[in-house]
């Protein structure tokens, strides 16, 4: 259903309505651009920190529009064993409510205006009948601004839009040059008292004009008289009128009628972010962090400059979060999808072992045929991302016992992927989580390079030609990181550029370290999440806080066996070393207290066990599989696992100094480039 300024009140309460019933919204947005400078590949830097890809988004992508919005509803019918769907396709612009109104200035990329043009994108239903929308900045200034003038027209000071007769304050001030003006004026409102007609409309004028009239007319008649200023087809004149004290009391009332209405037309569709944050239902995106940042900054309240700060509001505006890019790159599912975008993934789902959702618009909306793709219209790819969200989820109930075809939205299979947004192109942290700590790579094989303005990626693979393969990720026209493939060749790599005149390298550690004491210089002691000052959603899951993880049988079942011999910790490529924050602060890594794994699922198994978030204690093998049967709705508590509680022999001294000695110290291991 296609929503314009023309048709927003008529379908507010469907919108609501919709919203209510729902067991779960998918959202998407379309952006006037991306960046408004650095490259793609600068913007989403493969080695960024999540604290340096906020700020770079919030940089270079804030100024941009959110000018379309697709929301979709999906409420699953019981009896027929199908998803009832209700689209809405949203055209957004700031068009300003008055003079005192925001005027937004947006800009925009040719690239992404040129690419939406292709797709058959409307611009003139953007521009001409987009809706209009305030943050709760804005609209909470806008009624001050009201309220204002409200107090000015009752003490006969101001220029408001209607005076009241009984607040005259002595004559106007009117100058030599619109004497000759005002004094007709005057002279037609009195042939008004003299007449038996009801009104006059006064000739336009200058606000000046108006400002004179209002002063003048409310001292020569302070009362039986209504003066007010209207707007026909774009052209404001002064409307005198005849009133005793119950209509002057009721036109009055209904002027503030109209101002209450006017407002809450510019508030706008801010409205419906509202009324999906106050549903607190799960919202499911595709690669959805930038979709979230542009919604909460237009329609909420300005993006704060701390990461940390920008996850509690996140958390207050949309509690439950679901990105449907990072579960498509996550086990069980990453090993049988090659490409997850939003299109090829659509497709993949639809194909076994996967089963296509059985989805029916409700009457009266939109009923998309995705063999005919509408993509980059932002309701249709909303859409598809629901239908992705629920292939996925009912894919997990086939690792039941018994297998279920249909998994909720609320199950707790679905827990673990609450709340994390995929973070595009970082080779070693996929997802920003907003409910707790980030993974924190070591990043020991890592340096950080500076060189002259004219070097090219050729120039970098050169100087570092004697350590084998390497990966290079640009910052800017300057500097680079450069990732080794071994440990051992760090420091080697660092004494090569000792005595260099054009070039210098450091350990990523340096480099860290190096940022900390220029941001500590620029602002007071930051804040960390170690200050234990995290929202607590009321919908975090037992065992979803610390990272992803199934239980020891589900894996099991999924095919994808967990090497927990002793001796076994060979890690699945050389980005494994993670550290958490425990509570008081301190970093901790873990060695023999996470399930190991030679497969690269093995990042969202383990957990850091200083958190436990009253997460279950877990089962022998044996225990797992009569646990199956027994869970909330037959759908499994996905525990975090930790070796110290899934695995039934305690390791001996020798065994544990040896195994101590192999083990990298795997929190996570990372999966391949994305």
């Amino acid at each position: 259903m296609e929503v314009t300024r023309k048709s927003f009140k008529d379908c507010l309460n469907l919108v609501y309505t919709a919203v209510e019933e729902a067991d779960f919204l998918a959202i998407d947005g379309e952006f006037s651009g991306i960046s408004d400078g650095p490259s793609v590949s600068t913007l989403t830097n493969g080695l960024d920190t999540p604290e340096e890809r906020y700020t770079k988004l919030k940089k270079h992508s804030m100024d941009f529009l959110l000018f379309q919005f697709g929301l979709c509803t999906f409420k699953y019918d019981q009896n027929d064993s199908k998803y009832i769907t209700k689209t809405f396709n949203f055209y957004i612009f700031p068009k300003p409510l008055n003079r005192s109104s925001p005027d937004i200035k947006f800009i925009c990329q040719s690239s992404s205006i040129d690419f939406l043009a292709s797709q058959g994108f409307d611009f003139n239903k953007v521009f001409c009948q987009g809706i209009p929308y305030l943050n709760k900045e804005e609209e909470a200034q806008l009624r001050e601004q009201t309220e204002d003038r409200r107090s000015q027209q009752a003490n006969g000071v101001g220029t408001p839009s209607f005076i009241s007769p009984s607040s005259s304050k002595g004559p106007a001030n009117v100058p030599d040059e619109h004497m000759g003006y005002i004094n007709r004026v005057v002279e037609k409102v009195e042939a008004l008292f003299a007449s038996t007609d009801k009104t006059i409309d006064l000739e336009p004028c200058t606000g000046f004009q108006r400002k004179l009239i209002y002063q003048t007319l409310n001292w020569k008649f302070p009362k039986g008289l209504h003066v007010e200023t209207v707007e026909v087809d774009k052209e404001r004149f002064i409307q005198v009128s005849k009133v005793d004290e119950e209509e002057k009391k009721k036109m009055e009332q209904q002027k503030l009628e109209r101002e209450q209405c006017q407002l809450n037309d510019a508030v706008g569709f801010s409205r419906v972010i509202h009324a999906i944050s106050k549903s607190g239902k799960l919202v499911v995106g595709h690669n959805m962090l930038l979709d979230v940042m542009h919604s909460i900054h237009q329609f909420y309240c300005p993006l704060p400059e701390d990461l940390q700060d920008f996850k509690e509001v996140t958390m207050c505006v949309f509690p439950r979060l679901l990105d449907t890019k990072l579960m498509a790159s996550t086990h069980p599912f990453k090993d049988l999808i090659s490409n997850t975008s939003l299109a090829e993934l659509e497709k993949q789902l639809n194909e076994s072992p996967f089963k296509a959702p059985r989805t029916e618009a409700a009457q009266g909306f939109p009923s998309y045929d995705t063999a005919k793709e509408q993509l980059h219209e932002a309701g249709y790819d909303a859409y598809i991302t629901g239908r992705c969200f629920i292939s996925m989820a009912n894919f997990l109930g086939s690792f039941l016992t018994p297998p279920r075809e249909y998994v909720s939205a609320q199950s707790k299979l679905v827990e673990p992927f609450y709340n994390k947004l995929f973070l595009m192109r970082i080779i070693d942290i996929p997802y920003l989580n907003i409910t707790g700590p980030d993974l924190q790579p070591k990043r020991d094989k890592v340096l950080y390079v500076t060189f002259p303005k004219d070097w090219k990626t050729s120039d970098l693979y050169q100087l570092f030609s004697a350590f084998g393969n390497i990966q290079v990720s640009w910052m800017d026209d300057t500097s680079a990181f450069v990732s080794l493939s071994q440990r051992e060749q760090v420091p080697i790599a660092v004494n090569t550029s000792r005595y260099a005149e054009s070039y210098k390298i450091q350990t990523y550690a340096e480099y860290v370290q190096r940022k900390q004491q220029e941001n500590e210089k620029q602002t007071p002691a930051s804040k960390s999440w170690t200050e234990d000052r995290w929202l607590k959603s009321p919908y975090m899951s037992s065992g979803s806080s610390g990272g992803f993880g199934y239980p020891r049988a589900l894996r099991k079942r999924g095919g994808s066996p967990i090497t927990a011999e002793k001796g076994s910790t060979e890690a699945a490529d050389g980005w494994s070393d993670y550290s958490f924050s425990d509570s008081t602060g301190s970093k901790k890594k873990k060695t023999d207290e996470v399930v190991e794994s030679k497969t690269s699922e093995g990042w969202l198994n383990a957990t850091d066990a200083t958190e436990s978030f009253g997460s279950s204690p877990m089962k022998s093998p044996d225990e797992d599989g009569a646990d199956l049967a027994k869970d909330a709705e037959g759908t499994l508590g996905w525990h975090q696992a930790s070796a110290s509680k899934a695995t039934p022999a305690r390791k001996s001294p020798k065994n544990k100094k040896k195994s101590e000695a192999s083990s990298p110290s795997s929190l996570f291991e990372v999966p391949e480039v994305w």
